[in-house]
């Protein structure tokens, strides 16, 4: 049987990382796993690892769920894959029909993509075609908050404003206006007025530019790659109105944050808005398989409805658009959430999640212990009194990481921010255990000596 060693050997002589400086693991093991059940991942030599993030934000039901394998392996007996361009099968169809009842309201198409980055890509370019095809082609800006994550591919990096990510790319990217996020805030204000704030600069930035921009691009609720910074659903009210009053689309980012993360299904939810297009990805298969949807409303569909030389279709396509294998697996997801009131379940589990962390407010390296649903994070500083940063040369979140693995819990700190993103079928033991654990990892990793190499960039991404 492998072994952990032997995997490690075999993949660093041809496997490249993504988000990962290859000379780490010059040092750093790399952690092969064998298989995944429950919450739980193993490695090749038997031990186990609590998946508190997800698997990078995609699992809901946790790995290997009996249910999901199983509609996954009925739909590959049948159809794996068909090109939708002219064709269309039954998995595509249910699931469209199932999104369409359960989204926020008047959103009636699906457009399917691959993966996150290429939905934000249809958002972008189908708001920018659309103004086209109604004669106002001068509309090709983007508006985008600061601390913004996107993707990677270039529409999407265009509008992600992590210089980590996007600045060694800046000679392609289109660059897009920038509004201050209303989950900056200043000492002692409350969630409410910095949205209002940021809301009134959002404002100014529409009386004067509606004219060339085609959307308004935001995530809803938490800005996660920016370090689970969090905001206000007024701010979501408000910016509706103001785009609805000023011309603009509102493009929602829920990738991230779709599918029950935040405490309802989707995170407008919150807000009682239905934006221009709905960005899905991750959750959207239960993170099994890539998937991504853009769903938009009729108005927008009618602008592109035309005879084929009039050149007004959306002439954008990927390969495995509406793969049946996708499909059928979030069909099953979907039926998870309707048969176990997931949505409810995950009120409990959120309630035991903050009653776990309230240990951590009064640490003397936590500056903030904040969450939104199933979502919860804790940034660390150097000095709480003067909020001064740990340097990110000394790389305190990837030796919490390293903590944090050999008690068995999989973190991945984003900078100086350690968060938990678990999936749904985490009981409230596991939580708690989750959590303490994780305090263990932090004191050690603060008090680990500094820095592991000297590359550009946070502890961990």
């Amino acid at each position: 049987m492998a072994s952990n060693e032997e995997i490690s050997r075999r993949d660093l002589k041809h496997v490249w990382h993504p988000c990962t400086q290859m000379h780490d693991h010059e040092q750093l093991p790399l952690v092969p796993i064998r298989r995944g059940e429950g919450i739980w991942l193993e490695d090749f030599d038997g031990k186990r690892y609590m998946d508190a993030i997800s698997s990078w934000w995609v699992n809901l039901f946790g790995h290997a769920h009996p249910e999901l394998n199983a509609a996954l392996r009925q739909q590959a007996d049948t159809l794996e894959h068909v090109i939708l361009a002219g064709f269309t099968h039954e998995a595509i169809v249910e699931l469209s029909e199932r999104l369409v009842a359960l989204a926020p309201p008047g959103l009636s198409k699906c457009f399917y993509a691959d993966n996150g980055s290429s939905g934000i890509e249809v958002a972008l370019k189908m708001s920018l075609h659309a103004w086209r095809n109604l004669g106002q082609a001068g509309k090709t800006r983007f508006i985008a908050l600061e601390n913004s994550y996107h993707g990677e591919t270039i529409g999407a990096l265009g509008v992600t404003d992590i210089p980590l990510f996007s600045e060694t790319y800046r000679p392609m990217l289109q660059p897009p206006l920038r509004a201050p996020s209303p989950a900056s805030r200043l000492p002692n204000e409350s969630p409410i007025d910095a949205a209002r704030r940021a809301m009134a600069a959002m404002e100014l930035l529409l009386a004067e530019h509606a004219h060339e921009v085609a959307a308004v691009i935001v995530e809803p609720l938490i800005q996660g790659a920016a370090g689970m910074r969090m905001y206000d659903p007024i701010y979501l009210t408000l910016l509706r109105e103001a785009c609805d009053r000023h011309g603009v689309h509102l493009i929602a980012d829920e990738i991230a944050v779709g599918f029950g993360r935040t405490g309802t299904l989707f995170a407008c939810e919150q807000a009682n808005i239905t934006p221009d297009f709905l960005v899905l990805s991750k959750g959207l298969t239960a993170g099994y398989l890539p998937m991504s949807v853009v769903m938009t409303h009729e108005r927008i569909y009618e602008i592109f409805y035309d005879r084929y030389d009039t050149l007004k279709g959306f002439l954008h396509s990927h390969s495995y658009t509406g793969n049946a294998l996708a499909a059928r697996v979030a069909l099953a997801s979907l039926d998870l959430f309707a048969r176990d009131d997931v949505i409810a379940q995950n009120r409990e589990r959120s309630r035991v999640m903050a009653e776990a962390l309230k240990p951590l407010h009064d640490h003397p390296q936590v500056l903030e212990v904040r969450q939104t649903g199933m979502v919860a994070a804790i940034e660390l500083v150097r000095d709480k009194a003067t909020r001064t940063p740990y340097d990110w040369r000394e790389r305190r979140g990837l030796a919490i990481f390293q903590a944090a693995l050999k008690r068995g819990l999989l973190l991945r700190p984003i900078g100086n921010v350690v968060y938990f993103m678990p999936p749904y079928i985490i009981t409230p033991e596991q939580i708690r255990w989750m959590v303490a654990t994780a305090a263990e990892a932090i004191d050690e990793g603060l008090r680990a000596p500094a820095g592991m190499g000297s590359e550009r960039g946070p502890a961990m991404a």
